[in-house]
């Protein structure tokens, strides 16, 4: 028998079983080529269908309109936030960037290398705890563009409506972290990012969601595999893609379909969330969540009463099978990252435990 936990990892995390299932029973002969998906040509027609088939999948999930392009690149989330300005910010411009967390942080410190770049809000005195209010935003209406990010897997913290940019400033979200884990309305964004390691598919590729008019931005001569324009005009094969990564997300976009699609998705993950987040609010004080309001339903980050108990909370579910609990070396305390491939049974057994684990030590 093979052995399952149940995977609370942050990134990479948990892949549908189904999922794992059919790329395992397809990995030596991918339908009858002989050969895996980790072997044939990006230039054949087999891979060809399975990028085809991926980008009109997600664009069916998602309600992406034609003028807008369906991009797999490598480099993660991470090269976007130099991408972003390299491709979309010009000389002499700024752009606005809204911090509420670690990874919106890094995107903002990044893209000051490229340019003059200003923050709308930054909430990092209060150790990010919440987002900003639309009141809240210092907005420039002459902004390249306005960039947030939409769930901070670190801190716990989740936009569910748009931050609103001002009329013609495009609005790009670096979306990693909460990607298809709810309908939303694309109109409303110029551009989606996100790297697929947390609801998507496997770490190795970043899916770029970007609307026509902003590809007309591009500067010319910017190295050709840092050009949205050039990557898009090519449809992600102006180099070898990370041809198994967009095998898997492939058939992570059919899994969701199959289940009903996003709207079925944000039910499944609402119902885990608020289980969690009811274990935390009922414990007396024993569990405080880090976030005060604007609380993730992709990562539940919470404290006990002193490290040495978040300590062995973690050893002790991890013996349980309840894995990749601990919070990030940066803020401590522990993480459930609760995305769509953890079953709801993961977090009834998730919070079983913590009931259990306050009983022995509360």
């Amino acid at each position: 028998m093979t052995k399952r936990v149940f995977n609370f990892n942050p990134g990479p995390a948990a892949l549908p079983l189904e999922v794992l299932e059919q790329a395992q029973a397809e990995l030596l002969d991918y339908k009858g080529t002989g050969m895996s998906v980790m072997e044939i040509s990006h230039r054949s027609k087999e891979f060809e269908a399975i990028i085809n088939e991926a980008q009109a999948d997600l664009r069916d999930l998602m309600g992406i309109p034609a003028n807008y392009k369906i991009l797999f690149l490598q480099g993660g989330a991470s090269l976007m936030f130099a991408m972003v300005p390299m491709n979309f910010l010009p000389k002499g411009a700024s752009a606005d960037y809204i911090v509420t967390g670690t990874w919106s942080k890094k995107a903002f410190k990044e893209a000051q290398k490229i340019g003059t770049i200003k923050a709308a809000a930054n909430l990092e005195a209060e150790n990010f705890t919440r987002l900003p209010a639309q009141s809240e935003l210092t907005l420039d209406p002459q902004a390249a563009y306005l960039h947030f990010t939409s769930n901070e897997t670190i801190h716990g913290v989740e936009y569910f409506t748009e931050p609103q940019p001002p009329a013609g400033v495009p609005l790009i979200c670096d979306a990693s972290s909460d990607f298809i884990s709810r309908p939303i309305d694309i109109s409303k964004y110029a551009m989606i990012y996100a790297g697929a390691q947390k609801n998507a598919g496997p770490a190795g590729v970043v899916i770029c969601i970007i609307r026509d008019d902003l590809l007309e931005r591009v500067p010319a001569n910017l190295p050709n595999l840092l050009d949205y324009k050039a990557l898009a005009e090519e449809n992600s094969l102006l180099n070898t893609p990370p041809c198994w990564s967009v095998y898997i997300v492939g058939l992570v976009l059919k899994w969701v379909k199959g289940l009903g699609g996003l709207a079925e998705i944000e039910k499944r993950n609402q119902t885990k969330a608020d289980m969690v987040y009811k274990a935390i609010d009922e414990s007396g004080g024993f569990y405080r969540g880090h976030a005060k309001s604007d609380r993730s339903r992709m990562n539940v980050t919470f404290r006990l009463p002193t490290p040495e108990l978040e300590d062995q909370f973690a050893s002790e579910a991890k013996k349980a099978g309840l894995v990749g609990l601990k919070g990030h070396r940066s803020v401590g305390g522990m993480r459930a990252s609760l995305y769509n491939a953890v079953s709801i049974e993961a977090a009834e057994k998730l919070v079983e435990f913590m009931k259990d684990f306050q009983k022995k030590n509360g």
